[in-house]
């Protein structure tokens, strides 16, 4: 797809759905502008040299998906404090898993509870991690940001339900669609600032001279209608500082 749109001699293209789209943006062509979009370490994945100076064709936007990981672990233990188990669901043909499992080890650690960590990369292996957490006894589910997941959000939903574990996800997809509850860079703020770099590419101005952005502004949201179905109650202070409640 992306040899195609470079071989229709496109001004500039926008990648979004993270690293390996905007690697696959960056493969095919040197010349053309390129705007990514909730790329986790636009650095590591070689999109850009530095997040100041990108050089290159290429600058976007970052959405911080493995330093978040610390963070939905502290909410979900908010939700579930009796919880001595917590499980880790990652895709390993992701390149952020290494970044992901480190953090969520530490922020364990941190809690003192167990984390066990299951791969899918298919349904079927959906299917089977949750009936694994079951056996595990694992008290909740983190699932972080990734494409995959992100297109099994239904599954994922569903399975959180049939099996009643508490499951927090990286953006309000998730919980629109039913699932309990959701932390991260706010999407639509990174989209709009990725159209507006756009524009003052097109306008003149050089990718290589606009720095890589990092979000600002972080999005918390709660499905009270999931949390009832699970028999959870959502501390008022959790409730108190979430964007948006879906009741």
């Amino acid at each position: 797809m992306a040899a195609d749109l470079v071989s229709r001699k496109v001004d500039l293209i926008i990648t979004f759905g993270g690293g390996p789209v905007a690697s696959a943006a960056k493969n095919a062509t040197s010349i053309i502008p390129i705007v990514f979009s909730l790329v986790g370490d636009p650095v590591g994945f070689g999109l850009v040299a530095s997040l100041a100076q990108p050089g290159g064709n290429l600058t976007g936007f970052s959405n911080f998906n493995v330093e978040l990981i610390s963070k939905r672990f502290e909410l979900l233990c908010e939700l579930v404090p009796q919880a001595a188990v917590i499980a880790l669901l990652v895709s390993p043909g992701h390149s952020i898993v290494e970044g992901v499992i480190r953090y969520a080890q530490e922020a364990a650690r941190a809690k003192g509870v167990q984390l066990h960590v299951l791969k899918a990369t298919t349904e079927a292996e959906i299917d089977a991690a949750f009936a694994a957490f079951e056996q595990l006894q694992a008290g909740g589910v983190l699932v972080p940001d990734d494409p995959f997941f992100f297109s099994r959000r239904e599954q994922l939903v569903a399975l959180a339900a049939r099996y009643a574990v508490p499951t927090i996800y990286p953006n309000p997809g998730f919980v629109v669609t039913g699932g309990l509850i959701s932390y991260g860079a706010d999407i639509d703020v990174l989209l709009r600032e990725a159209g507006i770099y756009a524009g003052r590419i097109l306008k003149g101005e050089k990718p290589a001279d606009l720095p890589v952005q990092q979000p600002t502004t972080f999005k918390l949201v709660v499905n009270l209608k999931t949390a009832k179905a699970l028999g959870l109650t959502v501390p008022q202070l959790l409730l108190a500082t979430a964007d948006e409640v879906i009741e």
